[in-house]
């Protein structure tokens, strides 16, 4: 049996597109994680050791998205996907989730959802 960490809403400005002048400018992406972890011992224990540090791994996404440059949120969500599971061996699955905000006219947003296991690294 495994539980589920969320993080909800990480919002990140980034290169990534195709097109010119998102080439040269940021723009915002809006980034849902959920990774699947036991978390049986971290609720007996209470202890931040015995669970996945959510915060210590955001960092590490936004320092991911800030500092690359993709042409293709697949892309970006396969790396976010890479180092989510790279970052403990505790993870054992990984949703990830990226919408870009106004990428379509009349659109909410558009985006793209994979989820990858350890077998896919």
């Amino acid at each position: 049996m495994t539980d589920c960490i969320e993080i909800h809403d990480l919002m990140i400005r980034a290169i990534v597109g195709i097109n010119d002048d998102e080439r040269v400018n940021r723009q915002d992406v809006v980034i849902n994680i959920a990774f699947w972890v036991d978390t049986r011992q971290a609720g007996r224990t209470d202890e931040i050791d015995d669970t996945i540090n959510y915060r210590t791994l955001a960092k590490g996404v936004i320092e991911l998205v800030e500092e690359s440059s993709f042409f293709l949120v697949e892309k970006m969500a396969a790396e976010i996907a890479r180092v989510s599971l790279e970052y403990s061996q505790s993870i054992e699955r990984v949703r990830i989730s990226i919408e870009k905000p106004g990428a379509v006219r009349f659109a909410r947003s558009v985006g793209v959802t994979i989820e990858r296991t350890r077998d896919d690294l």
